[in-house]
């Protein structure tokens, strides 16, 4: 669990996430380590996933689940062309998030992913990577 990473830089992440990883791997994690999260990220991706239904770890709220990205055939101005495509799809908890926020929420994703630059890092990668 990377607990407050709403602090966290990109780097911060990235040496958590790696932390945590080396951890696990040595068999060196522990019980509190992996507790106390609100929501996931799955990434099926990485092993060919196209899509799924991410199941909630309670007592989390939701779970992000992430997909391969696929060249795919769409219409864009009337026309066909091939773009990169990964579906992505959110499990939550009713009783905590609302239908309008999850949407929400994904367009939010979409847009991040689209353009991350911009959504994420203020169109300054410097800054954002700590560079």
């Amino acid at each position: 669990v990377i607990r407050n990473a709403e602090n966290l830089s990109f780097r911060g992440v990235e040496s958590e996430v790696k932390r945590l990883a080396l951890r696990a791997r040595d068999g060196q994690i522990t019980v509190d380590e992996m507790t106390g999260g609100t929501f996931t990220i799955s990434n099926g991706g990485v092993f060919g996933s196209m899509l799924s239904t991410p199941i909630i770890n309670p007592p989390q709220s939701g779970i992000l689940g992430m997909h391969n990205i696929v060249e795919r055939p769409v219409a864009v101005d009337g026309k066909v062309e091939i773009r990169p495509i990964m579906f992505v799809a959110l499990s939550y908890d009713h009783r905590i998030i609302d239908g309008k926020e999850s949407v929400g929420f994904l367009v939010a994703v979409k847009e991040a992913l689209e353009n991350p630059i911009e959504h994420l890092m203020d169109n300054d990668v410097k800054n954002a990577l700590e560079l």
